[in-house]
Order: C-alpha cells, then structure tokens, then sequence
C-alpha cells in the first residue's frame, strides 16, 4: 500500500486503521514497488487534482485501488465533489464510492476502467 500527500494535518488513527486491516505497513510515494493499494491525500491548495489523479495509478496492479483522501466539508483544504468527479474523469479514472473516512477526512475510491487496464 503507497501514501502520497502525508502532512501534519493527516489522520494518523486512520492511517494505523488501514494498517491494522491490511496487515501492510504505508510504503512512501518514493517507493517503486508494485501496490494493490494507493492512498492519495489531498487538499484544495495541493495544485491540480487532475494531475495528481493521473499520477496516481503509477506503480499500481493492474486491479488496484486509488482511495482519495480529501477534508471535509468545512474543513481547510476541502475540494468540493465535483472538481473529484471532473478531475477522475479528466484522469481517465472511474469513482466507484465516497465514505466518511475519520473525523476529518472523506475517502473517495477510485479504479482504473477494465477496458483499460
């Protein structure tokens, strides 16, 4: 499992959490191995999502996840749905769920089409 966009402000309990379930520790997103799993944590002022969201899928298995972390609504650095779905869309990814990931954050999971993996 890669994390990318850790920051003092990330959920360290959520972070353990995805650990403890996993049984995998983070890797960072300098690592070159192969992962089943991204974490993408991302604020507004982070720059381009869209950018961000094509990167993302580099390194990752062919069946992966990428798991968009972004604040809440109401919090500092919030992104609004919509530019998610635009920027997943402009990245040529699929948004498949949105759920509350701790206190603060919300997790936005995203694919790979199958047409083209």
């Amino acid at each position: 499992m890669r994390e990318t966009g850790w920051d003092e402000d990330s959920d360290d309990a959520l972070r353990a959490a995805v650990e403890k379930r996993t049984g995998h520790g983070l890797t960072g997103e300098d690592s070159e191995a192969v992962v089943d799993v991204a974490l993408l944590w991302w604020r507004e002022n982070d720059g381009d999502l869209a950018d961000g969201l094509v990167a993302a899928p580099a390194g990752l298995a062919d069946d992966g996840t990428i798991w968009l972390l972004t604040p809440k609504m109401g919090r500092d650095g919030h992104v609004e749905p919509s530019d998610i779905a635009e920027a997943a869309t402009t990245a040529g990814l699929v948004q498949r769920a949105s759920v509350p990931a701790g206190v603060n954050w919300n997790g936005t999971r995203l694919e790979i089409p199958r047409n083209s993996r």
